[in-house]
């Protein structure tokens, strides 16, 4: 089954945002125009050579004007390539926060809100597309199709001394799960050159959500917690699957595998290649 729900589906609200300015204008004219006809009054020609001056220039907005989509793609090389001229670690956790909160703004939304770095539960950004929880991570195959990420401590609901219940831990999870959208970062690093992957996947995307998954205990195998629950564990969907290990705090871990589906939520790509170009001196020195 398809995922129907996702970025696609507020395609709408991205036009809204780019295109206000554009469709306010368009709808004066159209109207104009429509009650000069409906009342049988005859345009003048000053009015007839406005309205036709608006539809050339409107025309034109829709050729030149971006998408949001596109908007997303060109701020984000803007952003990865920009960091790199003075950083030569690659893009984690916080500078990621503050790249996105960048590319957002740079792309006409509204940043109303950033975590700073904080390690609370839920989304990081808050923006006038919705809340982004900002995660960062690398490709563990060689070719590219899969990854994993942390989410959640669950020690309140699961943990060595009591196991909890498999439904109240999937409700703790979707409890604090207050954003609209996972924003990854997914870099190949080879140490010559480093590959980045944006994916914009919806909160609510089936690999993503534990409710999608078959839970049961994860049984130790060896020394003292053989055959004793340690922790949580899920099948395999489409190659993807979920975990939480009391020894790790009883955090959240999702495997990730990349299908066709999920790559239609990769918004942008950047390949760099390792080695700053300015230190902190020669950036001061090349601003004044």
């Amino acid at each position: 089954m398809k995922y129907s729900g996702g970025i696609k589906s507020n395609h709408n609200l991205f036009y809204k945002i780019i295109y206000t300015t554009v469709y306010l204008r368009e709808k004066m004219t159209d109207e104009l125009s429509k009650s000069a006809n409906a009342a049988e009054i005859p345009l003048t020609q000053k009015q007839l050579d406005r309205i036709a001056r608006i539809r050339a220039q409107r025309q034109q907005q829709k050729k030149e004007t971006p998408t949001t989509s596109e908007l997303f793609r060109e701020n984000f090389t803007k952003c990865v390539r920009g960091y790199h001229l003075i950083n030569n670690d690659p893009i984690k956790e916080t500078p990621w926060e503050d790249i996105n909160a960048i590319i957002m703004t740079a792309s006409g939304l509204n940043v109303v809100s950033q975590s700073n770095g904080s390690h609370k539960s839920g989304g990081d950004i808050s923006c006038s597309m919705g809340s982004f929880s900002n995660k960062s991570t690398q490709y563990d195959s060689v070719d590219n199709n899969s990854f994993k990420i942390s989410s959640y401590r669950l020690t309140t609901v699961c943990s060595d001394k009591s196991p909890g219940a498999i439904e109240d831990i999937i409700a703790e999870i979707n409890k604090r799960k207050n954003f609209t959208y996972y924003s990854i970062i997914v870099r190949q690093d080879n140490n010559t050159e480093i590959l980045y992957d944006w994916y914009l996947i919806p909160s609510d995307f089936p690999a993503l959500d534990p409710a999608s998954y078959q839970w049961h205990p994860k049984l130790g195998k060896t020394g003292k917690n053989k055959d004793t629950i340690v922790g949580w564990e899920t099948n395999v969907i489409n190659g993807s699957k979920m975990s939480i290990t009391f020894s790790m705090s009883s955090q959240l871990w999702l495997d990730v595998s990349v299908s066709e589906e999920m790559r239609q939520f990769v918004v942008g790509s950047c390949r760099i290649s390792r080695g700053r170009k300015y230190n902190y001196i020669q950036l001061y020195e090349q601003s004044l």
